[in-house]
């Protein structure tokens, strides 16, 4: 096999919602096909719904950091792929370890658990909601309230001051960044351990009572894997759901019909999230795997180590799974199954979150502002094609 005749990831959205079209051309000619990686490594792509379920949920595929390669090219990566997984880091683990250490929070993160939050998130959004009324237009949306969100939510549940905020912010937006180099990463993730590792010691005064200090009292994982946890979930609590809540916005704002829908009946809110969610999956180079022995899959042979990455924008994009033109946004959808939050036992540990704030921010944001509206062209908007998720680095608006 010739690497210079395999080609490598698709990257260029000819529309701002839409993945690469050449991704729904693999999962209809090729569903499993190779691929070339950034560091010359051929291994395999998945864009089927049927597959990325199949693999996902597979323990002979492996979510360890050892084995990780970066679908596209990404320096900041490279101090953490191809080594043991940092501490805490559970979503750079297989079981036993992953198991061990996702019990000790999973209890934390239910649904049960976000709905009896969600008088919290409606404060945080009201509160943001009025700032933004009170500066008046226009404001940067990302920078008013996308961001704002789910960073206050995150620190609540986490015990985290959002006083901090700029540090934890900056320091995360370097790790999901594909053009900071790997001393750069290295860099930030230390400063965010140290900065979660006093936390967890209890050196910081005045800290708030959450998530952290319970690990800490409960006394079954040290202190490094707590400060591990703590930087997962603060870095992907507010930069997936940050994104999120940008793209959704500009995607409803683009969509006006679909937004009176959604305006006009309270009961189709919860599923207009979700199609989000599918629509845009934000996760927009998917998730790797790694076969731990050589076997068949989807009549493919597959050795052991080859790098895998599961394209979710391609699965959630499947008209096998979503019927009635999946490239579609439609709030009316159908949309279980869609896959934006993973599959199998790595799904997001936080979806119940995401969902609650999504829920909360969208419909209570164009409540307060009926006349919201882009205050710059839909094709100036800056999208972060740049950064391991997918949104906009500003989104400016006007009412």
């Amino acid at each position: 096999m010739n690497p210079r005749n395999v080609p490598p990831h698709p990257t260029v959205r000819p529309a701002p919602f839409d993945p690469p079209p050449e991704l729904g051309e693999d999962r209809e000619q090729a569903p499993i096909r190779r691929m070339r990686y950034p560091d010359g490594h051929i291994g395999w792509l998945v864009t089927s719904h049927s597959l990325a379920r199949s693999m996902l949920s597979d323990p002979r595929f492996s979510a360890r950091s050892e084995f990780k390669r970066a679908p596209v090219a990404r320096p900041g990566a490279e101090p953490f792929y191809g080594a043991p997984a940092l501490p805490g880091w559970l979503v750079d683990m297989d079981a036993p370890e992953h198991t061990r250490l996702r019990q000790r929070l999973a209890g934390k993160f239910t649904a049960r658990r976000m709905r009896e939050m969600r008088p919290v998130i409606d404060r945080i959004v009201d509160e943001l909601l009025t700032d933004m009324e009170r500066q008046g237009p226009p404001v940067d949306l990302v920078e008013s309230y996308a961001l704002p969100v789910p960073s206050r939510m995150i620190c609540e549940l986490l015990g985290v001051p959002y006083g901090d905020r700029e540090e934890f912010q900056g320091n995360s937006e370097q790790l999901f960044s594909l053009k900071v180099t790997a001393e750069e990463a290295s860099a930030a993730m230390d400063r965010l351990y140290t900065f979660l590792r006093e936390l967890a010691k209890g050196r910081t005064a005045g800290r708030p009572e959450g998530l952290l200090s319970m690990l800490a009292e409960d006394g079954t994982l040290d202190a490094e894997e707590i400060a591990g946890v703590g930087v997962l979930l603060l870095t992907a609590g507010h930069e997936s759901t940050s994104s999120s809540l940008a793209l959704s916005t500009f995607a409803l704002l683009s969509h006006p019909d679909q937004l009176a829908r959604m305006m006009n009946d309270p009961s189709l809110v919860d599923n207009t999230v979700e199609e989000l969610l599918r629509y845009l999956t934000v996760f927009h180079f998917g998730v790797p795997r790694t076969p731990l022995e050589d076997l068949e899959f989807a009549g493919q042979q597959l050795k052991a180590g080859e790098s895998i990455t599961v394209s979710l924008p391609a699965a959630n994009r499947d008209p096998r799974w979503f019927k009635d033109s999946p490239d579609t946004f439609d709030v009316e959808r159908r949309t279980t199954g869609h896959l934006a939050f993973g599959y199998g036992i790595h799904q997001c540990l936080g979806q119940n979150l995401v969902r609650m704030e999504m829920r909360s921010a969208l419909p209570a944001l164009f409540a307060r502002f009926p006349n919201l509206a882009l205050a710059i062209p839909p094709e100036d908007v800056p999208l972060s094609t740049d950064m391991s998720v997918y949104g906009a680095h500003s989104l400016p608006v006007t009412w």
